[in-house]
């Protein structure tokens, strides 16, 4: 009996083969449980438009993924943060905050792609990889500055003075 499988079955094949199975498995098993539908020719084209589909998907994924690796490698974000001695930051700057920041330039990334092997600790420049998808990668340039806590002081004294 030959089947297309519609699932995975463990010591049997992923969902989209199209096997030769024993007559009693496939009508005691497999097909009442759902698990294959007889490998007809009107199946098999079904299969076939499923298998396109898929693959066209994957490629217009792809593409979008290439577009937005583009986007990422041409930006440089600016991060501000509070600074002790010697450019050492008081806390660390972080894969959210480097998330956060891409999406306020509009750059969607999920937390969990951004490479940050440990946190940044020190002002200066840095390259972080993304994995925008399983086969683009992209990389960002950030700069960490130090906050500047006098000028904002001034200002807010001009501001009142006037």
């Amino acid at each position: 009996m030959k089947v297309i499988l519609k699932a995975e079955v463990e010591n049997l094949g992923k969902e989209g083969d199209v096997l030769e199975v024993a007559d009693g498995y496939g009508r005691n098993y497999l097909l009442p449980r759902g698990l294959a539908v007889l490998a007809t020719p009107q199946n098999l084209k079904q299969l076939e438009k499923k298998i396109k589909a898929r693959e066209e998907q994957k490629k217009q994924e792809l593409e979008q993924a290439r577009q937005l690796a583009a986007k990422i490698n041409e930006t440089t974000i600016v991060i501000r943060a509070k600074v002790g001695e010697k450019g050492k930051l008081y806390g660390s700057i972080t894969n959210n905050d480097v998330a956060a920041k891409l999406s306020e330039q509009g750059i969607e990334v999920d937390k969990r792609k951004i490479d940050l092997k440990d946190p940044i600790k020190e002002v200066g420049f840095y390259t972080i990889g993304i994995k925008v998808h399983p086969e683009v990668y992209a990389e960002l340039r950030v700069q960490v500055e130090a906050e500047k806590e006098e000028n904002k002081q001034e200002e807010e004294e001009q501001g009142e003075e006037k």
